[in-house]
């Protein structure tokens, strides 16, 4: 079976979409054709894992460089659709395009060349368009960019043999939106549990661990409030490593009210992750409630990887709420209560039993739902493949993990 996957980041990058792509890559490879049509890397840092070893054709359609710049970021997504659009041209003809959400309308290239090429079409959601740009903001709800938008990617849904989700809330999204619940799966993200594995608390203050892009999406000022609260605490640190626009906000607000207590670090590589994760005690995650649905957060499952408390503050309903509630590994605080999220820290700064304890009870249920292997297996099932290649993924999962 020949397999084109379509996303505009690839190994070997090292944004999220990227490294969950080339999990699924790998395995698929090993009995079927995958072709990846993506574009050059990206602003972030690139992967630092093994090469890929396998015969996938890599295509690089030339595209302006990526950044976090308004115009930048539309100028790359453009260049890179037409270059998708240029490559789908000459490509042999697919069974099965697979295409994400990086940028939000490449769904709809996926319809058009699948109908073209009478080919399956499966659409992975890494955040729900248009709905995500106007819960944040960046058009109005109801608009006419938002009618627009939205009535294209619905189509584009409802001609999809199969739509992958990343939670229920998601799910919720999308039924909502009129598609088909039929068409909808559910299947989460994942960390490895190899490359990440629970090391031992540190000593000294309370630590609240922040990892990855703080973006329009995250839910900063309960956390700002109470670091303000804390400020220069000898019995609290926080530490946020990544980057993203509401980070330089609370950079520069640490900077304005001469808050000590707070480092600002940069991303780390995939493979350093577990080791950045470890210098936490709580690992921090934030929702804008208007964002339920729209977006999943899925730096979870590193931090249940890890061994680590989840520390959310988000709504409820959410991805994170529903696991924090089924598998009791940390805590949930509702936006805005920055009263009660400083007593909890307070509360477990002088009871330190109950991190580890649920630190624990988070790895367990990582390692029981949400390792890599079980993720793969479960979007290979999605894509259509052979009974064989759920075996075959688990295997070469194995072998990557002993090497």
């Amino acid at each position: 079976m020949r397999i084109a996957l379509l996303n505009q980041f690839f190994w070997p990058d090292g944004v999220a979409t990227s490294q969950i792509l080339t999990d699924v890559a790998r395995p698929l490879a090993q009995d079927h054709q995958v072709t990846a049509i993506c574009g050059g890397t990206s602003a972030t840092i690139a992967s630092s894992g093994p090469d890929l070893g396998l015969d996938i054709t890599i295509v690089r359609a030339r595209n302006f460089g990526f950044g976090h710049n308004s115009f930048v970021r539309v100028a790359s997504y453009v260049s890179y659709l037409a270059g998708t659009v240029w490559h789908c041209l000459w490509l042999r003809r697919p069974d099965s395009f697979v295409t994400l959400t990086t940028p939000a309308v490449l769904p709809v290239v996926g319809s058009v060349f699948s109908t073209l090429r009478r080919a399956r079409h499966v659409i992975w959601e890494m955040d729900v368009y248009p709905d995500i740009a106007t819960d944040i903001g960046y058009f109005r709800k109801d608009g006419i960019v938002d009618y627009i938008t939205g009535a294209i990617l619905d189509w584009s849904r409802r001609r999809s043999d199969a739509i992958i989700v990343l939670g229920e809330d998601m799910k919720a999204r999308l039924v909502a939106r009129g598609i088909p619940e039929s068409k909808i799966h559910v299947a989460e993200n994942w960390a490895d549990g190899v490359e990440i594995t629970p090391l031992k608390f540190p000593q000294g203050p309370l630590v609240i661990h922040y990892s990855g892009n703080l973006g329009l999406a995250h839910e900063t000022e309960t956390i700002a409030t109470v670091i303000g609260r804390l400020r220069n605490h000898p019995d609290f640190k926080f530490i946020f490593a990544g980057g993203g626009p509401r980070r330089t906000e609370l950079e520069s607000f640490c900077r304005a009210e001469d808050i000590r207590n707070v480092d600002f670090r940069p991303y780390c590589a995939r493979t350093e992750l577990g080791r950045s994760l470890a210098n936490g005690h709580l690992g921090l995650v934030t929702q804008l409630p208007q964002t339920l649905g729209s977006v999943v957060p899925s730096k979870i499952y590193g931090i249940m990887a890890a061994g680590r408390p989840l520390l959310y503050i988000g709504p409820n309903g959410s991805t994170p709420a529903c696991h924090i509630d089924r598998f009791n590994c940390g805590w949930h605080v509702q936006p805005g209560d920055a009263e009660g999220l400083e007593y909890l820290l307070l509360h477990l700064s002088r009871n330190r039993s109950l991190l580890s304890e649920a630190g624990a009870r988070a790895r367990t249920a990582f390692e029981q739902n949400f390792d890599r292997s079980i993720g793969v297996n479960q979007i290979l099932r999605i894509l259509g493949a052979s009974p064989q290649i759920g075996e075959l993924a688990h295997d070469y999962i194995e072998s990557v993990k002993g090497d």
